[in-house]
C-alpha cells in the first residue's frame, strides 16, 4: 500500500504543556509495533510563547535509556531556539541517523511564565506495512 495512513506514524515524544523549566521527552522506538521505521523527523509545535528561551535538541540513544545528542551532520534543518516571537508555529527537524530511540529535550532559560509547546517524532517509510496505529 503507498498510501500515508499505511506508511506514516506520529508518536508523542514531548507532550504538550506550559513549560517554564528544561525537560526531556519520551523515547520514541524507530521499531514500533514491528514496523521498522526508515525515516524519522521531530516535529515541534508552539502555543503561546510568553517569556524566556526554550531550545529543543533531538537526541538519540540504541537503548531507550541513554541518549546523546544528534550530531547536526545527520539533521536536517535547524534545532530551534523558540522565543516570544514564535506563538503557534512549527518547526520540522529531519533526522538521518541510524539509531533505535529519538527523542525531543528541551532547555529552557530566562523564563516567568514561559511557552506552551509539545513535540512529536513523525515516523515514516517502514519495512514491514501497513503501519498499526495504537
Amino acid at each position: 500500500m503507498r498510501d500515508a495512513y499505511s506508511n506514516v506514524t506520529l508518536r508523542e515524544t514531548l507532550a504538550i504543556a506550559t513549560r517554564t523549566a528544561s525537560s526531556n521527552g519520551t523515547g520514541v522506538d524507530r521499531a514500533t509495533n514491528g514496523s521498522l521505521f526508515q525515516d524519522a523527523m521531530v516535529v515541534v509545535h508552539t502555543g503561546v510563547i510568553t517569556d524566556g528561551t526554550h531550545t529543543i535538541e533531538v537526541q538519540e540513544s540504541d537503548d531507550n535509556t541513554n541518549f546523546t545528542a544528534v550530531a547536526t551532520s545527520e539533521l536536517q534543518g535547524v534545532e530551534p531556539a523558540i522565543v516570544a516571537a514564535d506563538d503557534n508555529k512549527l518547526f520540522v527537524i529531519g533526522y538521518k541517523g541510524q539509531k533505535r530511540y529519538l527523542r525531543a529535550a528541551l532547555t529552557a532559560a530566562g523564563t516567568t511564565s514561559g511557552g506552551t509547546l509539545g513535540a512529536q517524532v513523525l515516523l515514516a517509510n517502514p519495512r514491514v506495512a501497513p503501519v498499526v496505529h495504537a
